[in-house]
């Protein structure tokens, strides 16, 4: 399950640098998972050299898109009520053409289409590049459709739009689609299977984001440390690799060194881990260069062997001991996160028990919990009935999010007195007197802003804590400027 952002920054509308020549407008909206945030930064790249600029007004657009998910009952919802909402408008601008794209067009695209004709077209994950033609398509009167899924595309060739940025951090796409065939989840489905993008193009990028001004990046994939390149093709042919190509192929503990010695004073950061697939190389590179973050997040979905099989995760719970074992020994102050999935078919009591002591052997820094959902299309849907009850469900991740409440709070604990290095990126939501950055683990600082600006690196000496923020006083910037 991939890690979902932060619930407030979900749906807003994305906007770029207009170019004078372009007539046309493109309103288009995400919801989900950072993957869809920077596949609608490839889509206005691509929409941009077709005369749109993009607009935060729904009401003056010629193309609506929304870019959408399926991980998640909710933002399913979420993007059902904003179809209606653009067809009202679309009622009023009758020339207002509008589309889906992502994971939820390519599993619901013939009931948008031709049951419910909500859309004009829709665009699965894979065809973004064939969006000038859908668009002609649907203004010759067609409804107009691509959903079909590529072993070759990674987007590598096209530099995406910086959409809503804060100057400061941006995404980098280096794998699409997952070959771990998890049962509660339709990311394989509706993005195909595993490839990764060739490592040159990803350190041009990270290169015209450092000339550009930015500070941080961070490296994506449904499952990065799954990253392998050797000359283009789907991971699960490279046994099939000449001896050359095996040789001189590059892994993610490859790819990360790359980086971090391209740009040695940008912050690297990385999303999301695979337990199976992270190995100590990897680590060791996170050991070695003091650019990438300590911080990784890596979803462990139950504490329960049992549960784990049947979710087809292929790690066990002492197996993903040893792995966060290694971590601390190695970087002793990494900042470690999860995903957890409470009430998946047939967990028992004794199952959730499991799941609270693992937490308590871990102790995260923080997590994404979900009380299951049945999401159509997967394996979980098609072979498991769904029997634990709401309102236990609800009873168990109640109790899983406040364990992740104290473990938090202890986390932010021991940093009280330590002085950390923070990425100022905006101004703190609750005070216009203060800064908010995080730090090397991912944390949340708070502090005044004197005569620091977005972009800087500060020292800030660490004075108070709650379970999700520190706060602190800056001391001067660190020697990363």
């Amino acid at each position: 399950m991939e890690k979902t952002i932060d619930e407030k920054k979900q749906g807003n509308s994305l906007v770029m640098e207009p170019k004078a020549e372009n007539s046309r407008k493109l309103f288009i909206e995400s919801y989900g998972c950072a993957m869809n945030f920077s596949d609608s930064e490839i889509v206005a790249s691509i929409l941009s050299k077709e005369g749109f600029n993009t607009t935060q007004k729904l009401e003056e657009a010629d193309l609506v898109l929304v870019n959408t998910c399926s991980i998640r009952e909710k933002a399913e919802q979420t993007v059902r009520k904003r179809l209606e909402k653009y067809n009202a408008v679309k009622r009023i601008n009758p020339g207002m053409k509008v589309g889906v794209l992502g994971c939820m067009a390519e599993r619901l695209k013939s009931k948008f289409l031709d049951e419910e004709k909500i859309v004009d077209l829709v665009v699965g994950p894979d065809a973004y590049k064939d969006l000038p033609n859908l668009i002609n398509e649907v203004e010759a009167g067609r409804d107009a459709i691509n959903v079909i899924l590529s072993k070759e595309e990674t987007y590598g060739d096209i530099s995406p739009v910086r959409l809503q940025t804060n100057g400061v951090s941006a995404f980098v796409s280096i794998t699409r689609g997952c070959d771990n065939m998890c049962t509660f989840c339709v990311v394989p489905f509706t993005r195909g299977r595993e490839r990764s993008r060739d490592p040159q193009s990803i350190v041009e990028e990270v290169n015209d984001l450092a000339a550009k001004g930015y500070k941080e990046i961070t490296l994506l994939g449904q499952n990065v440390d799954s990253y392998l390149w050797y000359g283009g093709g789907l991971k699960k042919d490279f046994k099939n690799a000449t001896e050359i190509q095996k040789v001189t192929a590059t892994n993610f503990a490859g790819l990360l060194k790359l980086v971090a010695e391209a740009q040695p004073k940008m912050r690297i950061r990385f999303s999301t881990s695979n337990p199976q697939d992270m190995t100590l190389d990897v680590i060791e590179a996170m050991a070695e260069y003091r650019n990438i973050c300590n911080y990784i997040h890596l979803p462990v979905q139950s504490g329960s062997d049992r549960i784990l099989k049947k979710m087809n995760r292929l790690h066990t719970r002492e197996e993903y001991f040893t792995l966060i074992d290694n971590i601390k020994k190695m970087i002793p102050d990494c900042g470690i996160s999860h995903d957890l999935i409470t009430g998946f078919p047939t967990e028992t009591e004794e199952d959730h028990q499991d799941t609270l002591s693992l937490m308590e052997y871990v102790q995260y820094d923080f997590g994404y919990m979900f009380a299951y959902s049945e999401r159509p299309g997967t394996m979980a849907e098609r072979k498991f009935e769904d029997d634990v009850p709401h309102e236990v469900k609800k009873r168990r991740l109640q109790e899983i999010v406040d364990l992740q409440q104290k473990h938090s709070k202890l986390r932010t604990e021991r940093f009280l007195g330590k002085t950390v290095e923070v990425l100022i990126e905006k101004e703190s939501k609750k005070s216009a007197a203060h800064w908010s950055g995080r730090n090397s683990q991912n944390t949340v600082v708070v502090f005044e802003k004197e005569n620091y600006k977005v972009g800087d690196f500060v020292n800030v000496k660490i004075n108070d804590c709650t379970s999700a923020t520190l706060i602190g006083e800056p001391v001067g910037y660190s020697d990363n400027n």
